[in-house]
């Protein structure tokens, strides 16, 4: 009979997803036990060697549970290996990571019998439930479908992936600003105003919003007021004054706002010192055009970088790019209508909008690139707009973000009610894994463009359907 203490930990199977969404995350699950079974490895050599992105994670989950693995004998495999060491502190509670034999499972014990790796997995979590009881044993996976299967033939729990998320809700996830209700300066007791060139910053108090973070903007509902927020400390806040009507008069070759979440974005995207600047929100609410008018300001207009690089995955053709005819940028193409879509409409009014448009391309020096061929690159002065960015995990937008060398700034856009990822959802979003993690970077800032100013048959379509 085990020790009543192993009783009270738990058993996590692991499908494949969740090693190539994390390739170390057999290592997260604390005091609980680990338990691979033979098809996921059996998958994750068949992923190493392909030309899909996700090789790479594949080859280093491998790896690493090659490191923790090596000296074990057959035996040791199958009953545990223990992870002291690698997954917390030396003194922190630890499982072990075990192999389960799935294959030659007797016939009596499948309540799968057909052969494909999903059934598989399900099977060794169902003979693990039976055998291990009265030890709790979950199968984790991001795929929804597998847990439902999992439910209806009878495992008792089933689990998504959980430790990157950050919001329990996406109602939760960080706006961007902060509006007050009435009047801002009514709820202000003390301010100390300074003047510094022509900006005009106040400090206040804290307490008036005791959860705010650099470069949040606030509004409020008189229509006067609007600032963003410079400098936090523990007493206080530095508001830069940017005033309501000076944030709406922005420009930007030759668009102006038409509401005051595109009039904060266009000052996001517009400020030197923001490096990263993330736009969320519905279809139709300009992300993509204010982005792209930015960019073209700051590289034609005022000579700030040297190029515009715009990029989105494309896990289509991730495999067969190399072999397609024509170049990176023509095969980009398709994928990329949204991008020359809205630089139609910055140019809809020239006489010849084709011959703009490609005189531009030329002179803004605009290169499409794939996801996929980012890795390893170091981008320098330059302006990187990563389109579609909620279709990416954390890990993928970590290789691109750590790509941007000196002077680049980056733009990532993306709608989170627009996933088409299998194993994502607008909480385990990399777009809203970032918004989080980035909320107090001074070099970044996030805006939640929530008005749909496409046309009033999208804006009725985004509410009502």
């Amino acid at each position: 009979m085990p020790r009543k203490d192993v009783l009270e930990t738990k058993i996590y199977v692991l499908d494949t997803n969740i090693l190539l969404h994390e390739p170390l995350a057999f290592l997260s699950f604390k005091e609980n036990d680990v338990v691979v079974p033979m098809t996921v490895l059996e998958e994750l050599d068949h992923i190493k060697d392909s030309k899909k992105d996700v090789a790479r994670d594949a080859r280093v989950s491998i790896r690493a549970m090659e490191d923790l693995l090596h000296d074990a004998t057959p035996e040791e495999l199958m009953r545990g290996v223990s992870m002291k060491g690698l997954a917390a502190g030396d003194n922190a509670p630890v499982g072990a990571l075990s192999i389960f034999v799935d294959h030659g499972m007797p016939v009596s014990q499948q309540v799968f019998t057909s052969n494909e790796n999903d059934n598989r997995i399900i099977n060794s979590a169902l003979h693990l439930q039976a055998k291990m009881s009265p030890r709790q044993v979950i199968l984790v996976t991001k795929d929804i479908n597998m847990r439902l299967k999992a439910k209806g033939a009878g495992l008792g729990h089933v689990e998504d992936y959980r430790t990157d998320q950050l919001i329990s809700d996406i109602k939760y996830l960080s706006k961007g600003y902060h509006q007050f209700s009435g009047d801002f300066w009514d709820t202000i007791k003390a301010v100390d105003s300074r003047t510094e060139g022509r900006d005009t910053i106040h400090t206040i108090d804290r307490k008036v919003l005791p959860e705010a973070y650099v470069n949040e903007f606030l509004l409020d509902d008189s229509q006067h007021f609007a600032g963003i927020v410079e400098s936090v400390t523990k007493d206080s806040l530095d508001v830069l004054d940017l005033g309501y009507e000076r944030l709406m008069g922005r420009k930007a070759w030759g668009i102006t706002p038409k509401n005051i979440g595109q009039a904060m974005g266009l000052h996001a995207l517009l400020d030197p010192h923001i490096d990263l600047v993330i736009l969320t929100g519905p279809a139709g609410s300009g992300k993509t055009l204010l982005a792209l008018a930015a960019a073209l300001e700051m590289v034609v207009e005022r000579n700030m970088y040297d190029k515009i690089i715009v990029t989105r995955s494309t896990p289509e053709i991730a495999e067969s790019i190399g072999f397609l005819p024509g170049t990176e940028e023509e095969k980009m193409a398709p994928w990329l209508a949204a991008i020359t879509d809205s630089l139609e409409v910055l140019h809809k009014n020239d006489e010849n909008v084709k011959g703009s448009m490609s005189y531009i391309m030329e002179k803004a020096n605009i290169q499409f690139k794939s996801v996929n061929f980012m890795r390893g690159r170091s981008i320098q002065n330059a302006i990187v707009l990563l389109d579609e960015s909620q279709n990416l995990t954390a890990a993928q937008l970590k290789t691109i973000i750590t790509r941007c060398g000196e002077g680049t700034k980056l733009i990532c856009s993306g709608n989170l009610a627009q996933i088409d990822s299998n194993y994502l959802s607008a909480l385990t979003s990399g777009l809203t894994y970032i918004v989080e993690r980035f909320k107090n970077f001074s070099g970044s800032a996030t805006l939640n463009l929530d008005g749909v100013v496409r046309s009033r048959l999208a804006e009725f379509a985004e509410k009502e359907l």
